[in-house]
């Protein structure tokens, strides 16, 4: 990026009309906003759209003001270089007014168009603040909630919400109790004064929902249970599970870098969680300022500057915007040659060895054959929450270890459990994590085993590519078994571990949600997945039932990152 390049930013997704100016000499972004804010309920996007028709003339003309007294060129030189716009995810009415005003800035100035992600600019404008390499992002916005990380040119969804966004959620609750948009500031408000009840936590591997602990939060609420406990718990629950599928994301990436982006970031407990959990792994971790976590223009022309550098501008006529704009589809050309993260963390070293995973610190000791694996409590997690899930997880994991050798899926020997504890004592298996060998044999072999659970009814929970151990057999391993598998050698054989968020259930989507689990890890972790992909469908279709695969893609196909309010 040249330091002269100055790029003007429109954005306008949903609810707020921005215009910005970037300039890269002087690292400056100047923002002007004018957000949307509805009477009552949530956003209603014919008025939202209405909003922006009025206001986007106004913020751009405010930030053109800004360029052209902030410009040192000749008076016949444009104030800036190009014109950046967020072409989605977001509401489609307001997106077509700000692609309109941006078309028309571009020729009107003779000026480069830029196509921004709306998601993407959440995450690049954290990398930008932070000097971070290459970060996991986790994204909290409105109508979004996603891990990405940067891998083969992409920015690869690790996870996501399984049903809405976290503000969209947490505003379904507010408008429940009567209050007007936005919700998120008056939860937390409310939440300074609550005390702790249960509600639902569901995270699927580094998936979650919130529908569940919405309606229990609604239901409570007309039960007459005080207000300000909800809010302090839904704060607990919702802000607990970002935070633990962050550190998940962390634990599969090999990262020690954490941004946050997106609205909801604003949020102080959110924030004070996601700092505690990276300080007690080691990670870093940073929030961008506030200007630059709510919808703002001023991420969208930092990342059109990136943009521009890499040439990477668009035609007026290949310039329409996506609703449905996924940042997993966007080339990022801004970032070819740098440094990805570095998977894998080889094999395990003679004698003891202590790894630091999503949720436990375990000891490794492959000379004796044993592993013991310890739930070190939480921190960021309320006590009365934490000291559940550490409990129910390791009599799970127990129980369902067990279980599924019973039902012919190669598991470690389980030899001792403490629930009070949570600690387990497991036989050593394999030679080293599924991420560091991937290939269609084994990823085959994973998908035949997720059969065979959801066959006996029940799910992993959370099969992920570090979740498999490849290689040598346990002493349980006898020819016959891994000729039943269709594996000719001992090397092959591939193992499933860490049962911890498994669960007994018939439902299909259930079963479709445990692979979509492994395909998001094979998708974040593999140079090439597609066919790493195809392997595990055709090894889930030897033993399982195509209905579940059929399932699979409804799940994928799934429009998760347009607005819902």
């Amino acid at each position: 990026m040249t330091d002269t390049v100055r790029i003007l930013g429109i954005e306008g997704t949903a609810w707020a009309a921005s215009a910005a100016v970037f300039d890269a000499e002087t690292d400056d972004v100047f923002i002007e906003s004018d957000p949307y804010q509805p009477e009552s309920g949530g956003i209603h996007p014919r008025e939202a759209a209405e909003h922006m028709h009025d206001a986007i003339p106004r913020v751009v003309e405010r930030a053109l003001e800004h360029a052209r007294e902030t410009h040192s060129g000749p008076a016949t030189v444009p104030p800036v270089d190009a014109i950046a716009f967020s072409r989605g995810p977001g509401l489609g009415p307001c997106l077509r007014i700000v692609g309109t005003a941006a078309r028309a800035l571009s020729q009107a100035l003779e000026v480069p168009l830029i196509g921004v992600n709306h998601m993407v600019a959440h995450l690049e404008i954290g990398r930008h603040s932070s000097g971070f390499d290459s970060p996991v992002c986790l994204n909290a916005s409105g109508a979004n909630a996603h891990l990405l990380a940067y891998r083969n040119g992409r920015y690869r969804v690790l996870g996501e919400t399984m049903d809405t966004g976290v503000g969209n959620a947490i505003d379904k609750f507010t408008r429940h109790v009567g209050w007007s948009h936005p919700g998120g500031p008056k939860v937390e408000e409310a939440a300074r004064d609550g005390e702790y009840i249960d509600l639902p936590y569901v995270v699927k591997g580094m998936d979650f929902s919130f529908s569940g602990i919405m309606s229990a939060a609604k239901q409570a609420a007309d039960a007459g249970t005080p207000v300000e406990d909800i809010c302090y718990s839904l704060q607990e629950n919702v802000f607990g599970m970002l935070t633990e599928v962050s550190e998940r994301a962390l634990s599969l990436t090999g990262s020690d870098e954490l941004v946050l982006g997106g609205g909801v970031g604003q949020n102080a407990r959110l924030r004070e969680m996601l700092e505690e959990m990276c300080a007690q792994r080691g990670a870093e971790f940073h929030a961008p300022e506030p200007r630059f976590l709510r919808d703002n223009a001023g991420m969208i022309a930092v990342l059109g500057a990136k943009m521009y550098a890499a040439g990477d501008t668009i035609a007026l006529e290949d310039s329409r915007v996506d609703p449905d704009f996924r940042p997993d589809q966007v080339a990022v050309t801004w970032r070819s040659g740098e440094p990805e993260l570095a998977l894998g963390r080889g094999e395990a070293d003679e004698g003891e060895q202590r790894v630091r995973g999503a949720e436990a610190l375990v000891t490794l000791e492959p000379e004796v054959g044993r592993v013991t694996k310890h739930r070190e409590a939480k921190t960021y997690r309320h006590p009365d929450l934490d000291d559940r899930l550490r409990r129910e997880r390791t009599t799970l994991e127990a129980r369902l270890t067990s279980l599924a050798r019973r039902e012919g899926v190669p598991t470690p020997v389980l030899s001792d459990v403490d629930p009070l504890e949570a600690r387990l004592e497991l036989e050593y298996v394999g030679e080293r994590d599924l991420r560091d060998a991937l290939s269609p044999a084994s990823v085959r072999d994973v998908g035949r085993h997720l059969a065979r659970l959801h066959e006996s009814g029940f799910v992993h929970g959370d099969p992920t590519t570090r979740n498999v151990r490849v290689g040598r057999a346990g002493r349980d391993g006898s020819p016959d078994e891994r000729a039943a598998d269709g594996r000719e050698r001992d090397a092959d054989r591939t193992s499933l571990i860490d049962f911890g968020l498994g669960y007994h259930t018939d439902h299909i989507e259930d079963y479709a949600m445990d692979l979509h689990v492994f395909d998001q890890s094979l998708v974040g972790t593999a140079d090439d997945p597609e066919p790493l992909r195809e392997a595990v469908r055709e090894g889930y279709r030897a033993v399982g039932e195509e209905r579940v695969l059929e399932r699979l893609r409804d799940v994928e196909g799934r429009g998760r990152y347009q607005s819902d309010a």
